[in-house]
């Protein structure tokens, strides 16, 4: 029986620190979007920001399918990340080259949460919580999405656009 508890323990650890993360997230792409230059970039940073709120309110949902209160711990991972966004917003001017910059720091972010969610989804199917598993595949679904088109925009023209610049 420890072992289940303790189990249960480390799901809920990991639950409450992407429910950090996404949070940090909700307040890091309005910034990240008024930075780009590129329109494709900056609504897509501003749609992500919508689908976050719904993974925030998915994550609660998590929360109590565990019988918990909603709180997040401190993910140091995911202030890391965000802070080197916040370090190409301060040291590239506005332009071709701070939006590959911005798209590379969007998708570190975004392999951070396929990460995370991949293991919470195998966590919770060991454990037999299909409720769960359920909510979490589906915001997987979103994070592998957003790194999708991340990857298409930086590679149809971004990246291009920011060589160009720089030469």
């Amino acid at each position: 029986m420890a072992a289940a508890k303790d189990f249960n323990a480390l799901l809920l650890t990991f639950v409450q620190d992407i429910y950090y993360a996404e949070r940090q997230i909700l307040k890091a792409l309005p910034k990240m979007a008024k930075a780009a230059a590129n329109e494709d970039l900056k609504d897509a940073f501003t749609h992500h920001r919508e689908e976050t709120q719904g993974q925030v309110e998915r994550l609660q949902k998590v929360f109590d399918a565990l019988g918990k209160r909603a709180r997040g711990v401190t993910c140091e991972a995911i202030n890391g990340l965000i802070e080197e966004g916040e370090e190409v917003i301060e040291e590239f001017p506005e332009g071709s080259v701070r939006d590959a910059g911005l798209a590379a720091c969007a998708q570190a972010i975004e392999h951070y949460e396929i990460a995370r969610y991949g293991s919470l989804i195998a966590w919770a199917k060991t454990a037999g919580q299909k409720e769960i598993v359920s909510l979490l595949e589906e915001t997987l679904a979103e994070e592998k999405q957003a790194d999708t088109l991340l990857n298409q925009l930086s590679n149809k023209a971004i990246n291009r656009q920011a060589f160009e610049q720089a030469a």
